[in-house]
């Protein structure tokens, strides 16, 4: 299992505070790290930052201590502003996922700015800056970090949560909206990202759709 550079003691705070304000969403999962039929629930968006961290140690192990946060906090406080709060259609979810990096930049950046205590003081400006230009997703087509960022957050949804959405909301959507929406995600993933994607396990249905998106796209 690939690991992360141990943070310094007030990036590690601040990682805790935004545990702790993951773990006020009242949507909930299995605990798979508890293991066994009768896991415990957890709250979806600790869950959530979990697997970000996971996949961020596998595609990135050396990754700076504002990446780390960057990606310990990419769906902040997402749950305050559902999906359903915006019309069902293309330009409402672009409207609400540039809602969603906003606010959550801006409440992180509330966050950080007030996470000092005498045995780790605050994050510097400057730290806080970049970690909220990452979670809003700033120069994706040239910051490399940001890049890393995006990878993840593809591989996440490939690796935790394709097969659930695909069942959800699969019959709703059809097959071609389905295959769309994997196209795109393939498109924002650098050919790193790729790697470790084809090279992730799967269930049998969320495989073939996989393969069937590269395949007509030319994969």
């Amino acid at each position: 299992m690939s690991s992360l550079p141990e943070l310094p003691a007030n990036f590690a705070a601040a990682l805790k505070l935004i545990d702790e304000a993951h773990a006020q969403d009242p949507r909930t999962v299995p605990d798979g790290q508890s293991g066994g039929d009768g896991a415990a629930a957890v709250p979806y968006e600790l869950h959530y930052a979990r697997q970000m961290t996971r996949w961020l140690a596998v595609r990135c192990p050396e990754a700076s201590p504002t990446l780390q946060l960057a990606c310990r906090a990419q769906h902040f406080r997402r749950w305050e502003t559902p999906r359903s709060t915006f019309p069902p259609t293309r330009v409402g979810y672009l409207t609400w996922r540039s809602r969603q990096k906003s606010q959550a930049a801006s409440q992180l950046t509330t966050l950080l700015s007030s996470s000092s205590s005498p045995s780790s003081p605050t994050i510097p400006t400057a730290d806080i800056d970049r970690i909220a230009a990452l979670v809003r997703k700033e120069g994706l087509a040239t910051d490399p970090e940001t890049q890393v960022l995006e990878d993840v957050a593809c591989l996440v949804f490939l690796d935790g949560e394709l097969e659930g959405f695909e069942r959800d909301a699969g019959d709703r959507l059809g097959e071609d909206k389905m295959l769309g929406i994997l196209r795109k995600t393939w498109g924002k993933i650098s050919e790193e990202g790729r790697k470790l994607a084809l090279e992730m396990r799967m269930g049998e249905r969320a495989r073939a759709l996989v393969e069937k998106a590269l395949a007509e796209e030319g994969g």
